[in-house]
């Protein structure tokens, strides 16, 4: 086997990385069934963080993200992206427009935890009344909504519906609430990152992408319930509170919950011309 140039040239290749000497601050989450549940994520009182509750229905080893009057079955979670995706509502019925959460007026997101609805949700409301005329939405006959309407056995039942409005999420008033009512649209659903040149058969499952803001250190009351890297002291924002705050030369890492510091370096380099290249990551 012969040694390409530019592999040659790997051998003098170092890649400065990130090394993080972490001492755990927080208590993890134990899988739900067979998915992992990611700080700052919780599912008991026991783990991750208070402010970033979900369920875990152990019969079915599956995750749940409570709303305000409902709930909805997580279909995956992105922990360096800080996000998750639920799934909609299921349609009452094969020969109704009408989505089963109507009756708690759809997704609604309690403004006060750090959650929100992305930008990166087509929203299509469907079955709407003539008041959404007059709303900024693409209400239009061309609106991505009757495609999708036209296209799929198993809302047929929408066609039927002169009315259907399409928007992407995550304006101020979509941020934490989409909507289904009888007077305005009875159903709705969403795709994320929905490329809209495509053909209906090649869209993704629906879902809902939700975002959550990254957490602040885990709060303490005392030195006991911090790691070796971090120090009980007072929240330098909020009076009268108490977190673990990092000691000087390491970083706070909400994606990891980890006090973070470090570098190390690798080295790809080459062996003879019979063995595949190798790569050495040292920390310094």
């Amino acid at each position: 086997m012969s040694v390409s140039p530019n592999l040659r040239l790997l051998t003098a290749s170092l890649l400065l990385l990130t090394c993080a000497w972490t001492s755990l601050s927080v208590q993890l989450c134990p899988p739900c069934g067979n998915t992992t549940v990611p700080y700052p994520l919780s599912t008991s009182p026991t783990c991750g963080d208070q402010s970033y509750k979900i369920r875990c229905d152990a019969a079915a080893g599956s995750l749940l993200f409570d709303t305000l009057n409902n709930s909805y079955p997580i279909a995956s979670i992105s922990p360096s992206a800080q996000r998750l995706v639920v799934r909609p509502s299921s349609f009452v019925s094969s020969n109704s427009c009408v989505t089963s959460d109507i009756t708690h007026q759809g997704i609604q997101l309690n403004e006060s935890l750090p959650f929100n609805v992305t930008s990166s949700n087509t929203i299509l409301y469907l079955n709407c009344t003539n008041t959404l005329l007059r709303s900024p939405l693409n209400c239009t006959s061309s609106s991505l909504c009757h495609t999708y309407a036209n296209n799929t056995n198993a809302v047929g039942s929408c066609q039927k519906a002169p009315i259907c409005c399409t928007f992407r999420a995550g304006g101020s008033s979509t941020s934490y609430v989409i909507r289904v009512r009888d007077s305005g649209c009875s159903a709705y659903t969403s795709f994320v990152n929905l490329d809209p040149v495509l053909p209906v058969n090649r869209w993704p499952e629906p879902g809902v992408e939700i975002q959550w803001v990254g957490p602040r250190e885990p709060l303490c009351s005392a030195q006991s319930d911090c790691d070796g890297k971090s120090v009980c002291g007072s929240d330098p924002v909020q009076n009268g509170v108490r977190r673990c705050i990092c000691n000087s030369g390491f970083t706070w890492d909400p994606v990891s919950g980890f006090c973070v510091d470090g570098e190390f370096f690798c080295l790809v380099y080459v062996i003879g011309t019979s063995i595949p290249p190798h790569m050495l990551c040292m920390c310094k």
